[in-house]
């Protein structure tokens, strides 16, 4: 862990340009990501004396957010909106790199039995059996967007749909799942939001018949106010030195 750590700041130290005070790198990114976005923003700030704002949110949420004019100079976004934007001019070009494939998978709370969702029945038993069904936005949001045509594939979206608990994004829903008392509570969203919130436990993807891997990528914004910075944390969070920490927080 020291050595990973080390070669972090070591990374981060080799963008720096100076020492001197820099306007904040603002930073718009979907909630699959925040646990990478958070581990790194220290370290960056220690060697170049940028501090890092990030904003984290359901995908179609910050969609919005940049259609009307909100001002960013670093976007992480699934794969497909990056090529989107990229496209339309919105984006420097040669800026965009991947970051990893991201899972949508069951969580329960820590010190819960884990339940088994390995296969169609399996699922099916388990969300008609829960008490409570912690979930991000089912209209904006990547992981909940896909949820809800799960239930509907399984056929039992009205059945689960009183019990829906749901959350402007993953990560409010399973802060909410890890500090929620009573039995039988469950939550769906991306592994890496289960993976960094403290208090719940990832029971597992989805089954492969409703699997739902997402590819996130990150880029700089054309009109980013602090471009070689906004490049150099880019870098930073999809280069070698973050590999590791990108499979441990969820990415594949």
């Amino acid at each position: 862990m020291g050595t990973h750590r080390e070669d972090l700041r070591s990374e981060a130290r080799s963008v720096s340009l100076t020492r001197q005070a820099r306007p904040a790198l603002r930073i718009l990114s979907a909630g699959a990501a925040q646990g990478l976005v958070t581990a790194l923003q220290d370290d960056f700030r220690d060697a170049t004396g940028a501090s890092v704002q990030s904003t984290f949110g359901a995908v179609g949420a910050l969609k919005e957010q940049l259609v009307a004019g909100e001002h960013c100079d670093v976007v992480i976004l699934t794969a497909t909106m990056i090529a989107d934007l990229e496209r339309d001019g919105g984006l420097l070009q040669g800026t965009s790199a991947p970051l990893g494939r991201v899972r949508t998978g069951i969580a329960v709370r820590v010190g819960d039995a884990l339940p088994r969702v390995s296969d169609r029945a399996q699922l099916r038993d388990m969300l008609l059996a829960a008490k409570g069904v912690f979930v991000p936005d089912t209209l904006r949001s990547t992981a909940g967007i896909h949820f809800a045509q799960v239930l509907a594939r399984l056929g039992i979206r009205d059945d689960v749909a009183p019990r829906l608990r749901i959350y402007p994004n993953g990560a409010t829903a399973m802060r909410e799942l890890a500090s929620a008392t009573g039995s039988g509570l469950v939550g769906c969203t991306q592994i890496t939001e289960i993976k960094y919130t403290p208090g719940v436990a990832l029971a597992g993807p989805l089954p492969p018949e409703f699997e739902l891997a997402t590819v996130y990528s990150v880029a700089v914004r054309a009109d980013a106010r602090e471009p070689e910075l906004a490049k150099r944390f880019a870098r930073l969070l999809s280069g070698s030195a973050s590999r590791v920490l990108r499979a441990d927080s969820g990415f594949e």
